[in-house]
């Protein structure tokens, strides 16, 4: 069976969702590190499910999850063709606070996304149905740090 795969890896817990014809049908909630999760959930979906497409939040969050995903989707991307596609964290939590460091929280306005003292969400969901123009082929982490006072 050909599905899709998002991965929401910058919050604890991991969210991620396999799409048929672009509709949502399961939901993996995983509480395990990203290092440790990835491999072990790729590697039964890999052997279960013809992936077509991963597309995977890079960024703002977890910078040592962003960093692991990149590596690990685009290590996927060239050995087995799979398609990447990427898409900033707050397409998946209604454009609400994402966590940063210590009290700060990323928030996106006007299109760009700033430092803030407004308390993060911690609520990401998965869309049940897919629409690839909302999704970018740039699939570079998203790095946004400013200097924290």
């Amino acid at each position: 069976m050909d599905i899709d795969v998002v991965v929401i890896p910058i919050a604890s817990p991991m969210l991620i969702g396999l799409y048929k014809d672009k509709k949502l049908f399961q939901t993996y909630t995983i509480s395990a590190k990203t290092s440790d999760a990835l491999p072990e959930i790729f590697h039964t979906l890999l052997d279960t499910y013809n992936i077509k497409n991963i597309i995977y939040v890079n960024g703002p969050g977890s910078y040592m999850a962003i960093k692991l995903a990149y590596i690990f989707f685009k290590t996927l991307q060239i050995t087995n063709g799979i398609e990447i596609f990427a898409v900033d964290g707050f397409y998946f939590n209604d454009n609400q606070p994402i966590k940063a460091l210590a009290k700060k929280s990323f928030v996106k306005s006007n299109g760009e996304i700033v430092l803030s003292d407004d308390t993060p969400s911690s609520t990401f969901k998965l869309p049940q149905t897919l629409n690839y123009q909302d999704f970018n082929t740039d699939i570079e982490p998203l790095y946004v740090l400013d200097c924290i006072n």
